[in-house]
């Protein structure tokens, strides 16, 4: 599956501003089944670019201006390759059995920082929430974390948030509603307290309709999810907004301990007071052919078989 993805950030102003550093994370880190065919981005006004790879590993650029301006666009064209799941769709299957995990001495050094928690709970009301999944770790049958993503999709109500930042888990389950990256906060957050290593994942989400599929949230905008490590499956993917495991349709783009670390587009600005007038986003996701090499040869999918 072939797959242009157009990001563009506009942030507008009502006199002419200067900019500090800005840092993108808008490109994906290539894998075993995600592959960037290609990749475009302008900046207005213009931008020297600097690349890195943060403390996750993944790719960073930093944006660094001279022009003043009143407005300032960032736009990112991305052409992928996404293959299919890793992971066996028996493992996720209703019949299929997680009830709990324990990881090795080694894995637990390195996944140390995705088992802390990272938001609190003071009055223990996360941990009420949990009660009956609690009581299935070690025991009985079933996924519990496909499960636990399900029992989100279905007690929150989704809608789009425009503030920045995220939610903490707490204000998620009092309002009974939140963006996407709220939804993958809480599933984090509630995962922890289980013992599961998460991480946070910002990317986008391909919508492929059919007369089967239900309409899917985050169409339009960043879309944000969870990845649990299981041993023996690796880093899974589990997006309780649209309460999809592993699924091909999730396009990563970084992942992080905590959302803010994980930002597409973060940076500041010099002006006058109030001169911040608005920001808007806008991402279409859209498949593609496969792209033609110089040769007019198609590009055939790494992973094939006759």
């Amino acid at each position: 599956m072939f797959v242009r993805i157009r990001h563009a950030t506009t942030y507008r102003y009502a006199t002419p501003v200067s900019f500090g550093p800005h840092r993108l994370m808008l490109r994906p880190r290539d894998s075993f089944d995600l592959r960037v065919v290609d990749t475009a981005l302008s900046i207005s006004p213009p931008a020297g670019l600097r690349w890195m790879h943060d403390v996750y590993g993944n790719p960073v650029a930093i944006a660094n201006f001279e022009d003043e301006a009143d407005t300032l666009d960032i736009v990112s064209v991305l052409t992928l390759q996404r293959f299919g799941p890793a992971l066996p769709w028996a493992a996720i299957e209703p019949g299929a059995a997680l009830t709990g995990v324990v990881y090795t001495e080694n894995e637990r050094a390195v996944l140390q920082p995705f088992l802390a928690l990272a938001a609190a709970d003071p009055e223990g009301q996360l941990d009420r929430w949990l009660e009956d999944f609690r009581a299935r770790i070690g025991q009985g049958s079933g996924h519990l974390l496909r499960d636990l993503a399900h029992a989100i999709h279905d007690a929150l109500s989704y809608a789009v948030r425009y503030d920045e930042g995220t939610q903490h888990p707490l204000d998620t389950l009092a309002c009974g509603s939140g963006s996407c990256r709220d939804y993958a906060w809480l599933f984090i957050e509630l995962a922890r307290r289980m013992g599961f290593a998460a991480r946070f994942v910002t990317g986008y989400i391909h919508d492929r309709p059919d007369e089967n599929s239900a309409l899917l949230s985050g169409i339009g905008q960043t879309h944000a999810w969870a990845e649990i490590f299981i041993p023996g499956d690796g880093w899974v993917e589990f997006d309780p907004t649209n309460n999809l495991v592993a699924d091909h349709q999730l396009l990563r783009v970084a992942v992080a301990r905590v959302p803010e670390d994980a930002s597409p587009v973060t940076g500041s600005f010099t002006g006058p007071q109030g001169s911040f007038l608005e920001l808007s986003v806008g991402v279409a996701v859209e498949p593609v052919e496969a792209p033609m090499d110089g040769a007019g040869v198609g590009i055939l999918p790494e992973f094939s078989a006759c």
